[in-house]
């Protein structure tokens, strides 16, 4: 594996997201931290953390369906223990998603006795939903809004800029850009948010990638390596013999039977991506 150079992605609509965000906390009661429940630790952007100080905070797991679910309790076990308030949602099919609403309340729950106490109408819960590229925000926004009231996609960086979206009665939301962080200083991070696609493809090489995934697969999951490509697969089997062994079973060839290892490499990426190997978790506690 190459020596893993120090990412640097933060295109300029991150840079001027921060600064707007800063400018809006003050609009805001409550702050959605959106995470990849794949990626507890690796998916939790520090500086949003340092950027929102002293707003109440809702950690919401996104994805959980295509997390180990074991893996993920422990983090919202430990996320807990930190003070946080959590919630695990599947934001493509809806499930637990109306639950956010509940929880805002229970969060705000001292603001609002103080407003009732006064005689005051219920104001508008205003919060802003903040996460890393390809997390699920547009997506979930989606979903509590019932509508398409937010552009979506599958690639790091579709929403450019901030939008209030209604979202029930009494809740209102800004929606935000994905937004990483200047610098990655630890490899793991780097290479879990390019497996996952929460980085741009290329960022960093394709081999290194896969061949961190692929170690990882048969370190924690070398059933699920061998349930999806061969039995034969092994956890001490050289990484260019599993990608051979991939290569030839699903014909990702070219002239003179040679393995075309780039076909390779997105046919592994495109699996883990699309839960051909069930869930995986690549932030681990027993690591």
């Amino acid at each position: 594996m190459q020596t893993f150079k120090q990412i640097q992605w933060y295109p300029g609509h991150m840079f001027k997201s921060f600064k707007e965000i800063k400018q809006k906390l003050k609009l805001v009661d409550l702050v959605c931290v959106l995470l990849d429940a794949r990626l507890p630790d690796s998916s939790m952007n520090p500086e949003i953390l340092k950027t929102v100080k002293d707003k109440p905070i809702l950690l919401i797991f996104n994805k959980i369906d295509m997390a180990d679910e074991k893996i993920l309790n422990w983090w919202v076990k430990h996320y807990q223990t930190l003070g946080f308030e959590t919630l695990k949602v599947n934001a493509q099919s809806g499930q637990y998603t109306n639950q956010i609403f509940d929880k805002a309340k229970y969060i705000l729950r001292e603001r609002i006795a103080r407003d009732e106490a006064k005689g005051l109408k219920m104001r508008p819960i205003r919060t802003m939903i903040l996460g890393i590229p390809n997390v699920g925000k547009s997506t979930l926004i989606n979903q509590l809004s019932k509508t398409k009231s937010t552009k979506t996609g599958n690639t790091p960086g579709v929403t450019k800029s901030q939008q209030w979206v209604k979202l029930a009665e009494n809740f209102e939301l800004l929606d935000t850009p994905g937004v990483l962080w200047p610098k990655f200083e630890d490899a793991k991070v780097g290479y879990h948010l390019a497996i996952t696609g929460a980085i741009k493809d290329k960022i960093l090489p394709e081999d290194d990638v896969c061949q961190y995934a692929i170690k990882f697969l048969q370190t924690h999951y070398l059933s699920r390596l061998q349930k999806r490509y061969d039995e034969s697969i092994t956890r001490e089997m050289e990484y260019v013999d599993i990608l051979d062994l991939i290569g030839k079973k699903r014909g990702a060839l070219i002239k003179g039977n040679e393995i075309d290892y780039d076909r390779v490499y997105q046919i592994i990426l495109t699996d883990i991506r699309n839960k051909q190997l069930g869930g995986l978790s690549f932030d681990r506690n027993d690591v």
